[in-house]
């Protein structure tokens, strides 16, 4: 999948600009629609039902494509754009991919989670964190083994292989379903969020009077702050007609206390994305020479992806329940700080090359390692934190929707970048020259944006340092 816009151009013949918007529009959905997934487990049926559907809607997705690779039918001519029928094809299989992936992402780390011990927080922490490793093993193998499969061989020896290999990992995880344990899904947990939040609304008028006349109320309300539930207190007031009861108010305060922490990463995932971006752009232009050997473009992923894999057992042989900077929200945290230096270093990495090439010269892609170096820790620290910050803290009923989050961030992350490149453009071209427009970097300002984002990171940094405080 990291070498989609390859296949794009080269076997679907769409221009440029084209396919790598449909690669972010690709990219954004998938992420978004871990929601749905994470919904559809906690509502209707058990995590390990929606991963095994959601896979089964994967494979589909992949062996469309497969078909599509192997039949010149299938595919646009030579020089020719593809047909109606041709792209209703592949975006039907793209989409069925980005579907299923959802799923396996909304529901596989938090039925890993499910398995152990609640109690033994430090446990939990390191699955999440292996996790993530797996997840960056996985990418590693994408931007080496298959990228070179892809560019040698061709794509119709690719699809057949991951088809291959997600089937042998379905039915591996299907093997082990004597011994799982499965977690009831409780009904719509949003009808009850829902339902809350209209009795609220409905009775934000009334007085304190009418919510001490109601003793039911008054029980809930002594309940829910002898468990120190102090937030969102207007959420009381759906108790005063016995429509709703503690409990469901008590889910409904939990997850409106997440949204803050959740919308406080998006800015961060949005300096992420220039790893798949711009970064990969400014590789493509720099000496990529290693020996004799020259680094594939999309191969240029494996140098943070390499970084994650090496801070990961890092950070377990450091980890100590009694330090705080292990925490999540404070691990969270640190991961935003050093977005904000990654991209504070990548302007000035930026900057360098542009005044090299200026005199004709070409710096090494090394280079980008110092950002990313930072991203890499940044980004093993805040998702890191945040799967396991939204599944411990998650209501019991809403763990996999929960769990999502982390994943609709990075999905809103996505988004982000593309609205901040057009404002961007919009506003510089207004007032001289657009500062990411044209074909070549070097007559860009590349380094202006990677500042902009740095400042807004770091704004960002001290609003999440408010809702954290305040958690």
């Amino acid at each position: 999948m990291c070498n989609f816009v390859t296949y794009f151009t080269k076997s679907m013949h769409y221009p440029p600009a084209k396919s790598a918007n449909m690669v972010t529009n690709f990219m954004g959905t998938s992420f978004l629609l871990t929601i749905l997934g994470g919904f559809i487990s906690d509502s209707l049926f058990t995590r390990f039902t929606t991963f095994i559907l959601s896979c089964i809607i994967e494979l589909l997705g992949l062996i469309l494509l497969t078909i599509q690779s192997q039949s010149r039918r299938l595919r646009p001519a030579l020089n020719l754009k593809p047909s109606q029928s041709q792209a209703a094809i592949l975006y039907t299989g793209l989409y069925a991919i980005a579907a299923g992936a959802a799923g396996l992402n909304a529901n596989l780390p938090a039925h890993g989670a499910d398995q152990l011990d609640h109690s033994n927080q430090r446990q939990i922490s390191a699955f999440f964190n292996w996790f993530f490793f797996s997840l960056c093993t996985g990418g590693l193998i994408s931007s080496t083994v298959m990228v070179w499969m892809e560019e040698n061989k061709g794509w119709n020896w690719s699809f057949p292989i991951t088809v291959i290999v997600l089937s042998l990992a379905l039915l591996i995880f299907i093997s082990g379903s004597p011994f799982y344990r499965h977690k009831r899904p409780t009904g719509s947990s949003l009808t009850r969020i829902i339902k809350v939040l209209t009795c609220a609304a409905q009775n934000w008028k009334a007085s304190s009077d009418e919510r001490l006349g109601n003793r039911y109320a008054v029980a809930a309300l002594n309940l829910n702050r002898a468990d120190g539930d102090h937030k969102f207190k207007f959420l009381d007031k759906a108790l005063i007609d016995n429509r709703v009861n503690a409990a469901e108010i008590k889910e409904t305060r939990t997850f409106l206390g997440l949204l803050p922490i959740f919308a406080s990463t998006i800015m961060m995932n949005c300096c992420l994305a220039q790893l798949q971006t711009f970064s990969v752009v400014q590789g493509s232009i720099m000496n990529r020479k290693l020996h004799n050997f020259e680094i594939p473009t999309p191969s240029l992923t494996v140098i943070p992806l390499i970084i994650m894999l090496c801070s990961i057992p890092l950070y377990e042989r450091l980890h100590s329940g009694k330090n705080i900077i292990f925490k999540p929200l404070w691990r969270i945290g640190l991961g935003l700080a050093l977005a904000s230096g990654s991209m504070a270093v990548a302007a000035l990495v930026e900057a360098k090359r542009r005044a090299e090439a200026a005199d004709n010269n070409v710096i090494s892609v090394f280079w980008l390692g110092w950002q990313f170096l930072l991203l890499g820790v940044s980004d093993m620290l805040t998702l890191g934190g945040m799967l396991e910050f939204f599944y411990s803290e998650a209501p019991n009923s809403m763990r996999s929707m929960c769990t999502a989050l982390s994943w609709c961030s990075t999905s809103m992350g996505y988004f982000l970048s593309s609205v901040l490149v057009s404002i961007v453009n919009s506003v510089s071209g207004k007032y001289g020259k657009e500062w990411l427009g044209g074909m070549n970097l070097n007559h860009g300002r590349l380094d202006l944006f990677y500042t902009l984002l740095s400042i807004l990171n770091s704004l960002n940094f001290l609003n999440y340092m408010y809702w954290a405080k305040r958690y």
